[in-house]
């Protein structure tokens, strides 16, 4: 199978380390005010495509339903499932999107088996399922370096912003390429180092266009226990949670305005209202 062994042009930024939020100012345009994140995510569908969810477990609550993609000799679907979690990955992710949005419906679909093991076919089998139930925002803590799979995850991404599904998909968390974080069609999240649980930055080197809390960040884990951890995974379910809230107050948000309301709310975004476009 063909890998992703190019890499990275210099510049490009996965992760936010050794730099604070002074470090990376950004001067935008004046423009209307940015939608109000309080909202708690009412009436919000997330789906978490991860490793399962651990059942009410007490920092993550009630699941809508669960569902896994199984892969067998009659090929790859996804069916209604009662297991759990097999590694406690989805579960941490579920747990932070539940923090920030506590009233979103989280439904969980499980692609990754024991020891966060999987294969892009499942992976993919799994998105375009969620794509196609027309959840609003779809967390992706996970990708794919295999280059095969990179023409149908740009197409699903295509579909799922064209139709105001929002996919929120974690960077790798060491510079190569991998998919779909990759595409501007989705919402890419790296960690920064802030101690702030509330922080979020943009970034003015993308491909990564999001910072938010990654490194350090108290989640739940198996057996209704929370663990310390650090990467990319964890902060990719806060936008997704923050996502769920600008949508719990601005349902008819497409997905580019949802991109611009994180871009203009971001800590490290500073808004300059100019009355005149350069008259003469």
């Amino acid at each position: 199978m063909a890998t992703a062994t190019t890499p990275p042009a210099a510049g490009l930024t996965w992760s936010l380390r050794g730099r604070r939020p002074a470090d990376i100012p950004v001067v935008a345009d004046g423009a209307p005010a940015p939608p109000h994140l309080a909202g708690s995510g009412a009436g919000v569908r997330v789906c978490v495509v991860d490793s399962g969810v651990e059942r009410d477990h007490p920092l993550v609550g009630p699941l809508a339903a669960s569902w896994v993609v199984a892969k067998d000799e009659q090929g790859v679907r996804v069916e209604r499932t009662t297991t759990g979690d097999t590694c406690g990955h989805g579960t941490a992710c579920a747990g932070i999107i539940r923090r920030t949005a506590p009233d979103c419906e989280l439904t969980s679909v499980r692609v990754l088996g024991e020891r966060f093991s999987g294969s892009g076919d499942v992976l993919l089998a799994g998105l375009r399922w969620a794509v196609g139930q027309g959840f609003d925002v779809i967390n992706l803590s996970l990708s794919t370096t295999r280059t095969r799979f990179a023409e149908e995850l740009h197409a699903l991404a295509d579909e799922a912003f064209f139709n105001r599904t929002v996919i929120v998909a974690s960077a790798h968390n060491t510079p190569v390429e991998s998919f779909p974080w990759r595409f501007a069609s989705v919402i890419s999240v790296g960690s920064h180092q802030e101690d702030d649980p509330d922080l979020h930055l943009y970034n003015p080197a993308p491909p990564v266009e999001f910072f938010a809390p990654g490194q350090n960040v108290e989640v739940p884990w198996l057996g209704g226990a929370s663990i310390r951890t650090t990467g990319n995974s964890f902060a990719t379910p806060y936008i997704a949670g923050l996502c769920a809230r600008i949508l719990s107050g601005h349902p008819r948000m497409t997905s580019f305005q949802l991109k611009n309301a994180l871009y203009l709310s971001a800590a490290n975004v500073s808004v300059v209202n100019t009355d005149s476009r350069g008259a003469s």
